[in-house]
C-alpha cells in the first residue's frame, strides 16, 4: 500500500493543498459572515440570507474541505511514514485545533439561525485570526521541519 502511495505522492500533496487552501477560504469568511449576520436586524429578510449563506458554505466548501484535507493528509503522512516526526505531531495537534474551531464555527451558525447572538462583532474579527495564525505555524512546521 505504500509503495502505490508513493507513486501518487506528489497527486496527493497537490490535492491537499488545494483543498486547504478551500477550507482556509472558508474558515475565513464564515466569522466575517457571522459578524455582517449579527449586524442585521434578527426578523429581516437580510437576517434569512445570512443564515442560507453560513449553511450553504459549510455544506458545499468547508465541511466537504475538512474531510479531503484529513484524508490526503492522513495518506500523506502514511507515504511519508513520518508518524515518528515530531513536526507532524504537532501539524496534527494544530490541524485538530482549526478542526475544534471548525465545529464550533457550526456550531454558531446555528445559534445564529435560532436568532442567539452571544457574541461581540469585535469577539467574532479577534476569533477571526485564529486560523491565519495556525496556519502560519502549520507552514513553518511542514516546510522548515524545526523538530
Amino acid at each position: 500500500m505504500q509503495d502505490a502511495l508513493s507513486m501518487i505522492y506528489l497527486w496527493l500533496k497537490a490535492g491537499h493543498i488545494i483543498f486547504v487552501i478551500f477550507w482556509m477560504a472558508g474558515l475565513f469568511m464564515l466569522p466575517r459572515y457571522f459578524v455582517y449576520h449579527q449586524e442585521c436586524a434578527p426578523d429581516s429578510p437580510e437576517n434569512a440570507m445570512w443564515v442560507d449563506r453560513e449553511r450553504k458554505l459549510l455544506k458545499i466548501i468547508l465541511n466537504p474541505s475538512l474531510i479531503v484535507v484529513w484524508v490526503l493528509g492522513l495518506a500523506l503522512a502514511y507515504s511519508l511514514n513520518a508518524w515518528s516526526e515530531g513536526w507532524l505531531h504537532a501539524k496534527l495537534a494544530l490541524v485538530l485545533l482549526l478542526s475544534g474551531y471548525h465545529g464550533w464555527m457550526a456550531s454558531y451558525a446555528k445559534k445564529l439561525a435560532r436568532g442567539e447572538r452571544p457574541l461581540s462583532g469585535k469577539t467574532l474579527r479577534l476569533l477571526n485570526e485564529i486560523p491565519g495564525v495556525t496556519a502560519a505555524i502549520i507552514v513553518i512546521l511542514v516546510v522548515v521541519k524545526p523538530f
